[in-house]
């Protein structure tokens, strides 16, 4: 397992240039935009906006903090902020953002349809149970069983053969399982 910060990370900007974003991870790892089978991320939305369109992408959209509104071509408004469920919708919705109260960050989790699937659950106590990749991301401060504290926007990896059987955490997490069809 390996504890991954967003100030490790290295700062890209969006595929629209509409912002910037920091790669958690990926695979194949390195992979970009048009070429990655999953890919999690997060991303700053400092102004109203589109959001990057990913034509046959599964994505789920969690607010870690801040709050917006996504407003979808096809019809209706979503409400997110870091209180909120996931949401999740196909890459190729047009979606316009609206900030409601300054910027906001958000992780991003984008899997190829057909080939990849992922599932996102907030956790506030609990088991996690275990699938494939997986990714624990702290909406608020958090400390799991054995004692690690995880600070705000801090990102916990565990890979598919790492066994998390029995891990157990209290606070606000994100819980992010990535796994090939």
């Amino acid at each position: 397992m390996r504890l991954i910060r967003r100030d490790d990370l290295t700062a890209q900007p969006w595929k629209n240039g509409g912002g910037r974003t920091w790669e958690i991870a990926a695979s194949p790892e390195g992979a970009g935009f048009d070429a990655f089978g999953w890919r999690v991320s997060m991303a700053e939305v400092a102004a109203d906006g589109p959001f990057s369109a990913f034509a046959g992408i599964d994505r789920t959209l969690s607010v870690l903090s801040g709050a917006m509104l996504l407003d979808f071509a096809a019809g209706g408004t979503v409400a997110l902020d870091a209180a909120a469920p996931p949401l999740a919708f196909p890459g190729e919705a047009a979606v316009q953002a609206r900030l409601v109260q300054g910027p906001v960050i958000d992780l991003n989790v984008m899997t190829r349809r057909g080939a990849f699937g992922h599932r996102v659950t907030a956790l506030r106590t609990g088991e996690v149970a275990p699938q494939g990749t997986m990714l624990l991301i702290a909406r608020a401060e958090s400390t799991l069983d054995s004692g690690l504290a995880l600070a705000h926007g801090t990102v916990l990896r565990a890979d598919p053969q790492e066994d998390l059987a029995g891990l157990r955490g209290t606070g606000a997490l994100l819980a992010v399982g990535l796994r090939a069809l």
